[in-house]
């Protein structure tokens, strides 16, 4: 049976690869998919998803509960603000990776605090879109 883990991504990475490239380079979501199915182990896959919309992350994570061995998730914006992403978190029990593709720590002050965090078994921040891969084999390691 194939364990699926959920890659969630929160508003404006739609516009990976368009938007600010000079802080997300120009890769965009497709690849991040490719190679987070590439990072996959035998017997993983990859179902990589995104929204503008808080509540349809919700979702997805509820949905996760069923259908997921783990999250792999850049909330993007939310990643500041979202006690209800936390929340939705706090109730999935598998594995929570949160990724970043830059260095929140060398951003405004207000990207230094993470509500996800609170919940995540592993975070990884400035590797650019390897970040996912790096979260994606971990996943593997931990559960395979």
């Amino acid at each position: 049976m194939t364990k699926t883990i959920y890659v969630l991504n929160g508003p404006n990475l739609n516009l990976l690869g368009q938007r600010q490239p000079e802080i997300y380079g120009h890769a965009t979501l497709a690849t991040v998919e490719e190679n987070c199915r590439a990072a996959c182990a035998d017997g993983f896959d990859i179902r990589l998803l995104q929204s503008n919309h808080e509540g349809e992350i919700i979702d997805w994570i509820h949905e996760a509960r069923h259908a997921a061995c783990a999250i792999v998730i850049n909330p993007a914006a939310y990643t500041h603000t979202s006690v209800a992403i936390l929340d939705a978190l706090n109730a999935f029990e598998g594995p929570v990776f949160e990724v970043h593709i830059s260095n929140v720590h060398k951003r405004e002050a207000f990207r230094h605090h993470s509500y996800v965090s609170l919940r995540a078994d592993g975070v990884i921040a400035g590797l650019g879109i390897e970040g996912y891969e790096a979260a994606v084999r971990r996943v593997c390691s931990l559960l395979g």
